[in-house]
């Protein structure tokens, strides 16, 4: 029995490196280039709840963007309570890029609260200029821009034709926790949406990267604004689903560009992170987690088991996966600049996000939903 889990195990992974988009290879990185002929209209749009730590950084990188084509920001205060509003406000624009909006109360609880603060701004740009012309970034308030980042952007749409341009955006590794958990997190999501998949127009895998995503106008109309999504918990990947569905093409890609500002220092707060919206993921199926936790027991933590205390060929076939889970690390781990060594820790990382993925579910069948700044969400659409 040993023997067949291991040799089981064993084709998964080589399933996985041979026939799932390279999911292990770094992944596309957007560098600065030659700006485009062309430099279409530009709206960005920052939901913002409660982010006074932050807030100033975002807007000051928005506000001294290079780009050189009509260029507005939009910030919508969703009711926050610790002034971000006000911070936003005082901040020195003298070319008059940056209107605040007073966020308004939900209109119903079908809204997501960020994506209803979306809504807004994109109303209001809409107000201001009806024509779909150009594009809209959509980017969050804890994010940090380099000058050339929005011009990059437009001129990867420009040049390829794409309807939407997405980046991960470097995020925080200095704490231990970072160390151990951040990097797997952008390992673990190229294996849930290879990215060459993603951009691949032949297949259904669709995802983006909620700090940077560049819609064009003309798309986010044609699947019906961001009212089409305004319920879903996993925004970013279900507007990138309903972009590739409706014949757009994508992209997604890691940023050199954009760096998150959100630090994670203790393990607990990449657990809030991962059980915010992993149960959400699974279709709130109990079968599904079931599947799930199956699922990573024999690709993650069966290997290394029977690798240590197997015997005969089930040793060898489970050292033979456990080293090949291990190889399809490195390139994530060499993206953050970190030792090799960091993927002996691998099993223990499954088991933790196995573990948040398994508290999700208990969250939500006990009622508690979903919480992100402090609003509560038991119910949810999803990428599908």
């Amino acid at each position: 029995m040993l023997v067949y889990l291991a040799a089981l195990s064993a084709l998964i992974w080589a399933a996985l490196l041979g026939f799932h988009g390279r999911f292990w290879q770094s992944g596309p990185i957007l560098r600065p280039g030659r700006e485009h002929k062309t430099l279409p209209p530009v709206s960005v749009v920052v939901p913002a709840r409660d982010e006074a730590e932050s807030i100033k950084i975002c807007l000051s990188s928005l506000l001294t963007q290079d780009y050189a084509g009509q260029y507005r920001i939009v910030l919508t205060d969703d009711r926050s309570a610790d002034g971000t509003g006000d911070l936003a406000r005082s901040l020195p624009d003298p070319q008059g890029k940056l209107t605040v909006l007073n966020g308004r109360h939900r209109p119903d609880e079908a809204w997501s609260g960020k994506l209803w603060a979306v809504e807004q701004g994109v109303a209001h740009v809409r107000a201001e200029c009806p024509e779909d012309e150009g594009y809209i970034l959509l980017t969050d308030a804890d994010i940090e821009h380099d000058p050339a980042h929005v011009s990059t952007l437009v001129e990867k749409a420009e040049r390829e034709g794409l309807d939407m341009v997405s980046e991960m955006v470097e995020l925080n590794c200095v704490s231990s926790a970072e160390k151990a958990l951040v990097p797997p997190f952008v390992f673990f999501f190229a294996l849930l949406y290879p990215f060459a998949k993603v951009a691949n127009p032949k297949s259904r895998t669709a995802a983006a990267a909620g700090g940077t995503i560049l819609i064009r106008r003309s798309a986010l109309s044609r699947i019906g604004g961001i009212a089409a999504l305004r319920g879903a918990l996993i925004d970013d990947c279900t507007l990138a689903a309903h972009v590739k569905r409706s014949g757009g093409r994508i992209y997604l890609g890691h940023s050199c560009l954009a760096r998150s500002i959100r630090p994670y220092p203790h393990p607990r707060d990449i657990w809030r992170m991962i059980a915010r919206t992993a149960y959400v993921q699974l279709h709130y199926s109990p079968l599904f987690l079931v599947g799930t936790v199956l699922g990573m027991l024999l690709v993650w933590i069966l290997p290394i088991f029977l690798a240590l205390f197997g015997k005969g060929q089930a040793r060898k076939l489970a050292a033979l996966a456990w080293m090949a889970s291990m190889a399809s690390y490195m390139p994530t781990l060499r993206r953050f600049r970190m030792s090799p060594f960091w993927a002996l820790l691998l099993p223990i990382v499954a088991i933790f996000y196995t573990a948040a993925t398994v508290g999700s579910a208990v969250d939500h069948h006990r009622g508690r939903g979903v919480r992100w700044k402090n609003r509560a969400y038991t119910e949810a659409t999803h990428a599908g």
